[in-house]
């Protein structure tokens, strides 16, 4: 019969003199529901002593990966995704070259004002 390591037989290793109360396991603690937009609940636990205010009121839901807020009627609203945009798209949104230079006066000139060099 082959035998490994120094641990006594039927102990588990690593055990020591400390009980899960030791650990914190028996700690208070508070359940606090969050709800995505899909409807998917999730609950995280907090120390009984933590404030309210240091509860998060958004957290991002693990299920789905949308933000989940603590309320079950109105939870946030799933982010909107932009459409990819072609290169012909962006060049279509172009400003004609009279729109670019009037936009450009008006910067330098806004610039100007703040470095003090012109009164406006």
């Amino acid at each position: 019969m082959a035998s490994g390591g120094s641990a006594i037989r039927g102990s588990r290793v690593g055990a020591g003199p400390m009980g899960e109360q030791d650990h914190g396991f028996h700690a208070d603690r508070v359940a606090v529901s969050y709800w995505d937009a899909l409807g998917n609940e999730t609950v995280r636990y907090f120390a009984a002593n933590v404030p309210d205010e240091e509860i998060p009121q958004t957290i991002d839901s693990p299920s789905s990966g949308l933000p989940a807020g603590r309320d079950k009627d109105n939870p946030p609203a799933v982010g909107k995704t932009e459409p990819y945009k072609t290169h012909l798209a962006y060049v279509k949104e172009r400003r004609t070259e009279e729109e670019a230079e009037q936009l450009l006066d008006e910067a330098l000139t806004a610039l100007r004002v703040r470095r003090g060099k012109i009164q406006a």
